[in-house]
């Protein structure tokens, strides 16, 4: 009996040593993480100056409790962060850009087209109903100069006013005769006065004031009426033919002057900001490789075009070898600086449609998702207007990858 009492106190005593050294053990490893638990800005209360509120056993105070305050570095939440080791990164491709205030300049490149400088065609034109009797200039193309003749018209109306100018120039010369004898003085002025009629209305059907001469001189109406050149250049239209009958005011010639020409682009609705007048182009041509000619933009056109959302714009150039031939395309190239702007490269940016992302390298692998404002394109680079500051860092390259690394993590939605 006193054998299994001794045995059974043994029991107890070993499971008591067991439970000891596990408190023990248990304590002693807990301590470090109670350390790391405990608040770095806990703050100890003073002790109150009035009686304790509570005393143990033996009439000691217990030790003041220690008050915790947060502060606002406790608050704070760090922004996401995806981490990409720098082994995946190199993988990858991961390429980095610094952020910085560049000199930024805007190139725009178009297309245009060569037209006549219309303030310099000129139409050649009659005023009197008639037939083409003979024409001087029988084919398209050909280069006149001023003055030079164009084309003869027969008019029966324009023959009958210079019969009816001869009969008048006689009978005032037969009135200054009668007045010169002392008498007829009235009757040679309304002679003299139309004469001057008569001589007015063959100037308004464009007679020369020589040709009025020759017909005085020659004492015969002359057939036709000579149609000059009003302008040096080459006929780009004539729609007349011999023996044609004509109108008043029908065209019968064009003449323009190439000495100076038109270029015509077209230019985006979204590059229109940028195109003032004054600005100088670059043109170049396919036609003559090599070689690269100034222009000046000295109109841009109000209206748009509804179909290519695109606007016209002008420039002007001289071309005195004439080498620059109408309907020539050619190739137009502005440049317009901007000025100092904070950019980073444009393929920096993820456009999710409703907003621009770039990932801001924070270093040790680890990129933080932003969204920023920018503004104009230029030369690979994208104006931020905001979200990023001078010297930060940000992925340009495979942001792609990084972006669905975020999105897989549940980052960035």
């Amino acid at each position: 009996m006193n054998r299994k009492y001794l045995a059974g106190g043994s029991i107890l005593v070993f499971l008591g040593l067991l439970i000891g050294v596990g408190i023990y053990t248990f304590q002693k490893g807990s301590a470090p993480a109670q350390q790391l638990t405990k608040p770095a800005t806990a703050v100890a209360s003073p002790p109150s100056s009035g009686p304790p509120a509570h005393q143990g056993h033996g009439g000691e105070s217990p030790q003041p409790q220690a008050k915790v305050e947060s502060s606002p570095e406790a608050t704070f939440e760090e922004p996401p962060t995806v981490e990409i080791s720098p082994d995946k990164q190199q993988l990858i491709g991961v390429k980095i850009a610094v952020v910085a205030v560049r000199t930024l300049q805007k190139v725009i490149r178009t297309v245009g087209r060569i037209e006549y400088d219309e303030r310099r065609i000129a139409t050649a034109n009659t005023k009197i109903e008639g037939w083409i009797e003979h024409l001087h200039v029988d084919y398209t193309g050909r280069y006149v100069n001023k003055g030079e003749p164009l084309a003869e018209i027969y008019s029966p109306d324009l023959y009958a006013t210079q019969q009816e100018y001869l009969h008048l120039l006689q009978w005032e010369k037969q009135n200054a005769e009668r007045s010169n004898g002392g008498g007829g003085n009235l009757l040679s002025r309304d002679s003299r006065a139309l004469v001057d009629a008569a001589r007015q209305r063959l100037k308004l059907w464009d007679i020369s004031d020589a040709q009025i001469k020759k017909i005085e001189q020659s004492g015969k109406p002359v057939r036709t009426l000579t149609l000059y050149s009003p302008v040096s250049g080459y006929v780009v239209q004539k729609p007349v033919l011999k023996g044609m009958r004509v109108m008043p005011g029908d065209k019968l010639f064009d003449v323009a002057d190439l000495s100076s020409v038109w270029i015509v682009s077209d230019i985006y609705e979204y590059e229109m900001s940028f195109v003032k007048v004054g600005q100088i182009a670059a043109i170049s041509l396919s036609a003559f490789p090599g070689q690269e000619f100034a222009a000046k933009v000295d109109f841009v056109y109000p209206s748009l075009s509804a179909e290519t959302r695109t606007s016209k714009i002008r420039f002007t150039m001289t071309n005195p070898n004439r080498q620059l031939k109408p309907q020539m395309f050619t190739n137009v190239e502005i440049k317009i600086p901007l000025g100092k702007k904070l950019a980073i490269p444009q393929d920096a940016v993820i456009d999710t449609g409703m907003r621009k992302i770039v990932y801001v390298d924070k270093g040790e692998g680890y990129f933080e998702p932003r969204e920023i404002h920018v503004g104009i394109k230029a030369e690979g680079f994208i104006e931020v207007v905001k979200g990023l500051q001078s010297g930060e860092k940000v992925a340009s390259s495979a942001n792609f990858l990084i972006d669905s690394e975020a999105k897989l993590k549940g980052i960035v939605k």
